[in-house]
């Protein structure tokens, strides 16, 4: 079973998210700010986070950054459609994805599946053995799903992780967003613009200039591809 972490300083909504994923046999926890959060997290085996965003003694992206010091748990945001700006920081310093207030339950349920059915698939792996990619100095073991940049170690999430390999398998060939959406989280483009920040956060682990990227460049109009 599946521990899941509900963290809202509504506990309306946290309760009601609670009964949704009851229902789909989830075991779930749940925190009214970011430090009930962190001691959970601590003591408890997450799966995954759901995590609002405005929440008193320490708001979500506080949270959000603290977690992502040690671990690659999936974490869902909830965010207000008013909060655009405080959802694409979420992105930036770790969130796996968004749902946004008020939100249908069906939708939920799908997020949080998909997203535990990758991490999943993430930590189990289907690779070949011994299946290493080296372009220059980045290298990718899809045996050990661990990846270097000039023989030193980076820490790359599962959908990170499931982007470089996708275009470092696929060297020169160039992928639009919305075949990067869908390939890594098996689903219609839902929300093209996550691609944009995990790669922007891709470059900052592999290039030496993200703004002058030697691997991982942009073809205008089209889309990325790395350059083998």
């Amino acid at each position: 079973m599946y521990n899941i972490l509900v963290v809202d300083d509504d506990k309306e909504i946290a309760g009601a998210i609670e009964i949704y994923l009851k229902n789909q046999n989830y075991n779930v926890f749940k925190a009214y700010d970011g430090e009930e959060a962190l001691e959970i997290f601590k003591r408890e085996e997450i799966h995954l986070v759901l995590m609002d965003i405005m929440m008193p003694k320490m708001d979500g992206t506080q949270a959000t950054m603290k977690i992502r010091e040690n671990s690659s748990v999936p974490i869902l945001f909830l965010s207000a459609k008013s909060e655009d700006v405080d959802k694409i920081l979420g992105l930036n310093i770790g969130a796996d994805d968004y749902i946004t207030k008020p939100f249908n339950p069906l939708e939920l349920l799908a997020r949080v599946n998909s997203n535990l059915r990758r991490c999943t698939s993430y930590s189990n792996g289907s690779a070949l053995k011994n299946d290493v990619i080296r372009i220059g100095g980045v290298e990718l073991n899809d045996l050990t799903k661990e990846v270097t940049v000039d023989e030193e170690p980076i820490r790359t999430p599962p959908l990170e992780y499931k982007i470089l390999f996708l275009l470092m398998k696929n060297p020169n060939r160039v992928f639009s967003i919305d075949e990067i959406y869908e390939k890594v989280w098996q689903e219609p483009a839902y929300n093209p613009d996550t691609v944009t920040v995990h790669i922007r956060r891709i470059r900052e682990k592999i290039e030496i200039n993200p703004r002058e990227p030697k691997y991982l460049k942009v073809v205008w109009g089209i889309g990325y591809k790395f350059e083998g």
